[in-house]
């Protein structure tokens, strides 16, 4: 019999509803099963279900935001409260710097400049933050600004704090993205900011990815909601302050 259309390998997600109905077994089983998954990185879970993931492709941006959806909100409010009233800061393209943004909106006299068109929309119509879009190429799958033009326009800058997110991370301390042209930017945002903090979630650990961003050595900050131990140690080795974030799940 040939594949469904709906078929998991077709679609690249699967609910847990399906899997429970078409294998026999209960709701609770299939959890169980793709929670181990996600932690080995062989999928990503989202709510309902799961999502495959791949080592040279990254999820689609919608999906992206649905992963780990708790703890990015978490995330996201242990970052912004990072960053005091009066900041500069970068923000770059990720759905957990888009969390941080959601927490920004209440803080007061920021400058912010961010490749991320998705952040304007968040911050721009807030009367004590200015905003300002690096010029560029839009990507139109996720509305980041990169090439070139973004990297010149950021050059101009020098701000106190890079707010970033990252695909990947290894437990030394490496960290990784999918897209060459989307880490030439953010390589640059972090050579033009006094303070880097890393967010990303606990999900993002051993997943792979190919293009390398940076090391533990040049952050300052990781916001995470579960730092391995392994990661702790690299962390503790190279001074940099993890900051845990609380989940309200």
């Amino acid at each position: 019999m040939p594949p469904s259309s709906r078929s998991p390998r077709h679609t690249g997600s699967v609910s847990v509803d399906t899997l429970a109905e078409t294998l026999g077994v209960t709701p609770q089983t299939i959890r169980k099963d793709l929670n181990l998954l996600a932690r080995r990185s062989m999928l990503a879970r989202v709510h309902g279900g799961a999502v495959v993931t791949s080592g040279v492709d990254n999820l689609a941006y919608d999906e992206r935001r649905m992963v780990a959806a708790p703890a990015k909100t978490a995330i996201g409010a242990a970052a912004a409260a990072l960053v005091p009233n009066g900041a500069s800061l970068f923000i770059n393209i990720g759905s957990t710097t888009e969390a941080i943004a959601r927490h920004l909106v209440d803080h007061r006299d920021l400058m912010v400049i961010t490749n991320n068109l998705n952040v304007v929309d968040i911050l721009s119509g807030r009367p004590t933050i200015e905003v300002i879009a690096a010029g560029g190429r839009v990507r139109p799958s996720d509305r980041a600004v990169v090439g070139a033009l973004a990297m010149d326009f950021i050059r101009g800058f020098k701000v106190d704090f890079a707010l970033i997110g990252a695909s990947a991370i290894d437990p030394d301390g490496s960290f990784y993205d999918f897209d060459v042209d989307e880490v030439r930017v953010s390589q640059t945002i972090m050579r033009h900011a006094r303070h880097v903090v890393l967010a990303l979630d606990a999900s993002k650990l051993d997943r792979p990815a190919p293009v390398l961003v940076g090391d533990i050595g040049d952050i300052h900050y990781l916001v995470t909601d579960d730092a391995d131990p392994r990661l702790a140690v690299a962390c503790e080795d190279a001074g940099v302050t993890i900051v845990a974030a609380r989940r309200r799940d």
